[in-house]
């Protein structure tokens, strides 16, 4: 039995935001897999960046700095 990992979903309002905020974490090297935007998380985009929890606030300082508008859900994966 593994340890649940908690990872961290990206929202964004359009489909632009979302293919902006995939480039710049590539270009950080920050380790983000593309997957739908959870229902239930007020995203008006249907893509979303998932990312481990280590990775967040590097992630989210790279958006802001870029301006890039968008919300963060936490999540657990595995048990």
């Amino acid at each position: 039995m593994t340890a649940a990992t908690r990872f961290r979903i990206f929202t964004f309002d359009t489909t632009h935001h979302a293919m902006w905020a995939e480039d710049v974490a590539r270009e950080e090297d920050l380790p983000v897999e593309v997957v739908p935007a959870p229902a239930d998380g007020e995203a008006r985009c249907g893509a979303a960046l998932r990312v481990a929890d280590a990775y967040r606030q590097p992630l989210e300082a790279a958006l802001q700095g870029e301006g890039i508008p968008h919300r963060i859900l936490s999540i657990t994966s595995g048990s």
